[in-house]
C-alpha cells in the first residue's frame, strides 16, 4: 500500500513504483484517474506497466471516459477493471465485476457479487427493474455492520429506517436494459432543478465526456427561480481550451436542456482532502457566497481562495 502523493517527486510517481517493483494490481479512485488524465498519457508512457494484471476503481462512480483512459493507458487494453461498490460499514466489496468472467461496461459496477442481495427501489420501496432509484441490500452478509457501540437506535435510524427490512446507506443507482447497475453517488448529491431530479454524477460525466475536460465537480446551489441551480467547476486538459457556452451546450446534448449548468467555473484545481476526495461542501459555499467552514483538511487551502476570486468574475446563464 502506498500512502504518499502521486506527484512527488514527479507526476509519474505511481508508474515508477509499478515498474520498479513489478506491481500486479492497482486500485485507486476515479478522482485520481481524472487527475492522471489531466497530466497526460506521456507520464505512464515513460514506464513499463506490463506487470499489471488487474485494475480497480473505488470510492465514487467512475465516468466512462475515465474508465476508457484507465483501460487504455494504464492497463494497456488488456487488464480487467473491477469498478467496486462497498462501504466501510459493509466490511467488503458488495458490487463488482468478476475479473475475466463478467462482461464489463465502462462506468458500470455491473452486478452484486455471488451471495449478495441488492435491489434498486423507488420512494415507496417498490423494486425498480429498469431506471433509477435507491440502492438497497436485501439480505444479511458475513461482513455487515451489526450495530454502533452504545447507540443501537442511531444504527437502526441511519441504515434501516428509510426502507424497513432493507439496508440503505444513501446511494442512488440505476439499472439499464441488461440489468447492469450504474451507481449515481449519494442521494443527497441529487439536485432538484425546476422539479427535475438531476444527479451531480450524471452532469459531471457529461462534462468529462467533452474532449477538452479533464475533471469536473458539480453542486446544487439555492436559486430563487428554479429551486436549485447547477454549478460546475471544470478543469481542462493541459493545452486545450473551450468556452463555458460550448460546455453548456455539450451537457444539453448529452442529457437535456434542463441539465445545463447555470454557471461554469474554469479552474486549475479543485479543493481536495489529502486522500483525494473533493470537498463539495466548500464548492457549495463558494457557489452560494457563504463564509467557508473548516479548510484544515485540504491538501491545498489556496485552491478555495482562487475559486472564490473566479466566482466573482464568472458569467452565468440566466
Amino acid at each position: 500500500m502506498y500512502e504518499g502523493v502521486p506527484n512527488y517527486p514527479a507526476n509519474d510517481r505511481f508508474w515508477s513504483i509499478i515498474e520498479k517493483y513489478g506491481v500486479t494490481k492497482f486500485y485507486t479512485a476515479p478522482t485520481a484517474i481524472r487527475t492522471f488524465m489531466k497530466w497526460g498519457a506521456e507520464e505512464p508512457d515513460k514506464h513499463d506497466l506490463t506487470s499489471l494484471q488487474l485494475l480497480g476503481s473505488v470510492g465514487e462512480p467512475i465516468n466512462p471516459e475515465a474508465w476508457m483512459w484507465y483501460h487504455e493507458h494504464i492497463g494497456g487494453g488488456r487488464c480487467p477493471i473491477v469498478d467496486t461498490w462497498w462501504q466501510t460499514e459493509t466490511g467488503g466489496i458488495m458490487i463488482s465485476p468478476l475479473p475475466g468472467c463478467t462482461t464489463t461496461k465502462p462506468g458500470s459496477a455491473t452486478f452484486p457479487l455471488p451471495g449478495i442481495g441488492a435491489e434498486v427501489v423507488d420512494d415507496d420501496a417498490n423494486r425498480v427493474q429498469h431506471g433509477g432509484g435507491y440502492l438497497t441490500l436485501t439480505r444479511p452478509w458475513p461482513g455487515m455492520l451489526r450495530g454502533i457501540w452504545g447507540d443501537a437506535e442511531r444504527y437502526t435510524d441511519t441504515y434501516w429506517s428509510r426502507f424497513p427490512g432493507r439496508y440503505f446507506a444513501g446511494d442512488g443507482a440505476k439499472l439499464d436494459e441488461q440489468g447492469y447497475l450504474w451507481l449515481l453517488g449519494r442521494v443527497d448529491d441529487v439536485m432538484n432543478v425546476s422539479g427535475h431530479r438531476i444527479s451531480t454524477t450524471e452532469v459531471e460525466s457529461a462534462l468529462v465526456s467533452h474532449p477538452a475536460v479533464a475533471e469536473a465537480a458539480v453542486v446544487g446551489a439555492n436559486d430563487a427561480t428554479t429551486g436549485q441551480a447547477i454549478i460546475a467547476y471544470v478543469i481542462l486538459r493541459g493545452g486545450l481550451d473551450v468556452d463555458e457556452a460550448a460546455l453548456r451546450e455539450h451537457v444539453s446534448h448529452e442529457i437535456g436542456a434542463i441539465a445545463k449548468p447555470k454557471t461554469i467555473y474554469l479552474t486549475p484545481d479543485l479543493p481536495k482532502t489529502r486522500s483525494g476526495k473533493i470537498m463539495r461542501r466548500l464548492l457549495r459555499d463558494v457557489a452560494e457566497g457563504r463564509n467557508l467552514g473548516d479548510t484544515t483538511t485540504l491538501a491545498d487551502a489556496g485552491v478555495v481562495n482562487e475559486l472564490q476570486r473566479r466566482a466573482n468574475e464568472a458569467p452565468t446563464e440566466d
